[in-house]
């Protein structure tokens, strides 16, 4: 019998954007700080991809710099969603609708057999947001102050994403 808030294995949690070098790779570090934090970092597998992934490329230098001001590190290598991560993490967390739309056509016929929980990543910290309020908005040709404001957002969800799924280990 494991302790109570401890797993056999860890959940897995990927964030999915477009091309995983702005707001997936920034969500991915959030996490990963925010469980660090709480002292569970051993429960997590995360991760970050995109659907049409820039393979290799670096996440984007606001991205990074954002992220850094607050004392949190962006690293990591962008790459390109795969059909295993549908089944590897438990948890799979998307960026906007362009993108979870993109991921339906892939899917096809098969979405039902996906055994993650696929939701957009913004009902976390809205769950009645409805149309253009369910997407956090891609930073990439925006300014600083754009990314500052992808960062809020995205440290808002991950603050809940961590509460719900450390009360999920405990109920």
């Amino acid at each position: 019998m494991l302790e109570p808030g401890k797993r056999d294995q860890p959940t897995g949690v990927l964030f999915l954007c477009y091309a995983n070098v702005c707001r997936s790779p920034l969500a991915e570090a959030i996490f990963r700080h925010l469980a660090a934090q709480a002292g569970r970092s051993d429960d997590f597998e995360i991760d970050s991809a995109g659907i049409s992934a820039l393979a290799g490329s670096s996440p984007h230098r606001n991205s990074v710099a954002v992220a850094k001001q607050h004392g949190i590190e962006v690293t990591g290598k962008a790459r390109q969603l795969l059909r295993d991560d549908l089944f590897r993490y438990t948890h799979i967390l998307v960026m906007d609708r362009y993108v979870l739309g993109h991921l339906g056509r892939l899917l096809g016929a098969n979405a039902g057999q996906v055994p993650a929980q696929v939701r957009l990543f913004q009902t976390l910290a809205n769950p009645d947001a409805l149309g253009e309020e369910l997407d956090v908005q891609d930073p990439i040709t925006g300014t600083y102050k754009d990314f500052e404001h992808t960062f809020n957002e995205l440290l808002t969800g991950c603050h809940t994403l961590l509460t719900e799924l450390t009360e999920a280990d405990r109920a």
